[in-house]
């Protein structure tokens, strides 16, 4: 037999011997104290297999067991009885696995598999499937999880990669030309009338044509011209191979012209040719493709695979799409999967074929909860396997789709970025600037700033110390507040702003709308004063030493809470912990009688309660103890500093130099006060937007706040990349 015994003094001499023997991959099957030391049975761990006591023998009499235990070792005697039981495991794993049973648990049990397999059986890919799940929360991948929590996050996560067409007015307010292009039988002369009809309702017939080059199918011209003749707009016929801009000339005072284009299959090599000469003119051509929700998932990737190159190789884009025929489809998941893998934006949804009524503004809510709720019914296609369920016939190689699933995950962070955090697409515009030449950055940065792209968008303001940052050269920027208490992505430039408190606190005031300001220092007289005349809520950080008035005496603020217990405690986030604030307050005045609150407040760490911090403040008496949310937010922004700080240095350390103090201090705060604002809040879209983050960076970091941060610099980096490489692809290519 293959075990050995191994025999030392302590256990530590017992394995040195099991390895040098065995390796280490030893299994080790029994171990016992003796009066000598320690002893150990090993075997090598191939030997398992080779090990032969028969499971099915019958077992022996008592006698023989009677005597087999008086004469052979107990050990040796249950070490065999452990081998016997670990190869009876071992065939039962192989008879499973060959016979393809996975355990119950994995598709009953298991919330990601339940939803993975929910996805599958409405009509999504496993490719966006595997995606979306990977992101899946902890707390709802356990057992016991609700499952009606689970299906709402999902619900989010699609609902968060559809990208639509916010308001109608988006569409029908930007005037130009509109083609409709797609394969034959879509749809695109009725969704042409459906749009016409749409835009003829909200600025009437007079600025509105109809143009088709279908002079293919016979009675096509004849189709459109009578809903032309319905909304009383003219229709022009062009061939397929005139430019647009013979019709111009025709076009005068029309603003809004609608291309009924002519129907070509995927496969059909003219669809290049059809697109380049709406492209070839002088006028600008918006390109929509129309997707039947009733085709084939195969079909519907290989249409928007070759469309999209015919648009490329126009030097056009093709971003924008309709759902026709969703009343024909059996499931939508298919035709929405592909979109949402592509990057396509959704305009509208068509229903049927009346005009103008049958079509409606893409709305992700309702579009997710109809392929959700679809179900395959009972047949074939409900037992093909998910690794069948959509075959393409057209299709990217793994690394393509690797890098494409990355780039969507971008534009969705970006995305819902723009959505949740006031300001952040002016910090894209400054990010913009620092691609230029840095003699053009400067004067670009003043352009934007003038024009204030943040007014009247502003509840607050989080006011930084007016000196530098230690080590630094620069002073920290002061965080704008939305209504939330969350910080604004584009930050106020300290040496832009007027001299004096009270001037800076009326500027704010003015342009961004700040009603609330959270002081560093306490103001002076007149300051204090205009703020209380103006009926301003303010809060302002003191010294322990800060001179209080208390029924009638003068205390230093310390000295007013010697003997004060910290009675209440608030839960928050504080440079990237997790703390508690314990605090209490007491009724004071300063010199000038102005009735006040003095507050102390203890940062204490919730597990050992050790003390990280001590803060005073002192806000106005009539606002009592409403106040308490601004001191944690005040108390959370002084890690905006360090998050600055740090951004700095990346950005620094990747520019060359090249980027000017101020964009680069605007990108910095910018991101750090994003950073910091995805770090403090705890709703389920921020719960999920951060573990997009961070599967964007691809590790993982036990600092949640540093973690966004190298996560934001990372997707703003990536962003800049693919602009770059876009710009200058076709060049590459060629």
């Amino acid at each position: 037999m293959s075990v050995r015994r191994f025999v030392g003094a302590n256990s530590r001499d017992v394995m040195r011997q099991v390895r040098e023997a065995l390796g280490d991959d030893a299994l080790i099957v029994a171990n016992r104290r003796t009066e000598g030391g320690v002893e150990i049975l090993a075997m090598a761990d191939e030997a398992v297999d080779h090990f032969e006591p028969s499971p099915s023998s019958p077992p022996a009499p008592a006698s023989q067991v009677a005597f087999s235990s008086r004469d052979s070792d107990p050990l040796q005697a249950m070490s065999e009885r452990l081998l016997r039981e670990m190869q009876e495991m071992r065939e039962l794993l192989s008879q499973r696995q060959s016979a393809g049973d996975a355990p119950a648990s994995a598709t009953t049990d298991d919330p990601l598999s339940r939803l993975r397999q929910q996805l599958l059986s409405v009509g999504f890919s496993e490719e966006l499937s595997d995606e979306v799940l990977a992101a899946l929360p902890t707390s709802l991948a356990q057992q016991d999880a609700d499952s009606a929590l689970a299906m709402e996050w999902l619900r989010g996560q699609l609902m968060a990669r559809l990208p639509v067409l916010k308001e109608e007015t988006g569409f029908f307010d930007k005037a130009g030309i509109v083609a409709l292009v797609g394969p034959t039988g879509v749809g695109k002369t009725t969704t042409t009338a459906k749009l016409a009809a749409r835009f003829v309702m909200r600025h009437g017939t007079r600025p509105v044509a109809l143009v088709t080059t279908d002079s293919f199918r016979i009675g096509a011209h004849e189709q459109l011209r009578i809903y032309a003749r319905l909304l009383d707009t003219p229709m022009y016929a062009l061939d397929a191979e005139q430019p647009i801009d013979e019709l111009v000339g025709r076009l005068q005072g029309k603003q809004w012209v609608i291309i009924d284009t002519v129907g070509m299959s995927q496969r059909d090599q003219r669809v290049i040719e059809q697109i380049a000469h709406l492209q070839g003119g002088q006028a600008s051509v918006r390109l929509v493709l129309l997707l039947n929700a009733a085709s084939q998932p195969e079909t519907l990737e290989e249409v928007v695979l070759r469309y999209r190159q015919a648009a490329r190789a126009a030097g056009a884009e093709l971003d924008d799409c309709i759902i026709t025929k969703q009343d024909e489809a059996g499931r939508l998941a298919p035709v929405l999967d592909i979109v949402i893998r592509h990057g396509l934006r959704v305009l509208f949804g068509s229903y049927g074929q009346r005009v103008p009524e049958d079509m409606a503004v893409a709305d992700p809510a309702a579009l997710i909860d109809q392929a959700l709720s679809a179900s395959l019914g009972k047949g074939r296609e409900e037992r093909r396997p998910p690794s069948t369920s959509q075959p393409h016939s057209v299709s990217l190689p793994r690394w393509s789709r690797d890098v494409l699933g990355q780039g969507r995950r971008l534009s969705s962070v970006l995305t819902r970025l723009r959505e949740r955090i006031i300001g952040f697409s002016a910090l894209e515009s400054v990010w913009n600037i620092a691609s230029l030449p840095s003699v053009l950055q400067d004067k670009r940065l003043d352009a934007l700033l003038a024009s204030e792209p943040c007014a009247d968008k502003g509840l607050g303001m989080a006011w930084s110390p007016r000196r530098n940052e230690r080590g630094c050269d620069w002073s920290m920027p002061d965080l704008a507040l939305d209504a939330d208490g969350g910080w604004l992505a584009l930050t106020s430039l300290q040496h832009r702003q007027p001299a004096g408190w009270q001037s800076r606190l009326l500027r704010q005031g003015e342009t961004l709308g700040a009603a609330v300001h959270l002081l560093p220092v306490f103001p002076d007289p007149a300051t204090l004063a205009w703020l209380e005349a103006q009926h301003l809520t303010w809060v302002t950080l003191v010294a322990a030493t800060q001179r209080v008035y208390c029924q009638g005496e003068r205390y230093a603020q310390r000295q007013l809470f010697t003997d004060s217990p910290l009675t209440h405690h608030t839960d928050l986030r504080f440079r990237g912990q997790t703390v508690q604030l314990w605090h209490t307050h007491m009724a004071v005045e300063d010199a000038a009688g102005t009735p006040m609150l003095a507050w102390i407040g203890d940062v204490r760490d919730p597990e050992n309660g050790k003390r990280i911090a001590r803060r005073y403040w002192l806000t106005p008496a009539r606002l009592g103890t409403d106040v308490r949310s601004l001191l944690v937010i005040q108390l959370q922004s002084e890690g905006v500093s360090s998050l600055t700080k740090r951004a700095w240095q990346q950005l620094k350390d990747s520019d060359d130099g090249e980027v000017s103090t101020e964009v680069r201090l605007l990108m910095a705060s910018g991101i750090a006060a994003a950073a910091g604002h995805l770090d403090v809040a705890n709703d389920d879209a921020a719960i999920a937007l951060r573990s997009d983050l961070l599967r964007l960076l691809g590790t993982t970091r036990k600092r949640r706040d540093t973690a966004m941060l190298d996560a934001l610099v990372h997707a703003f980096m990536a962003r800049d990349a693919i602009r770059q490489l876009s710009s200058v692809s076709r060049e590459g290519l060629e």
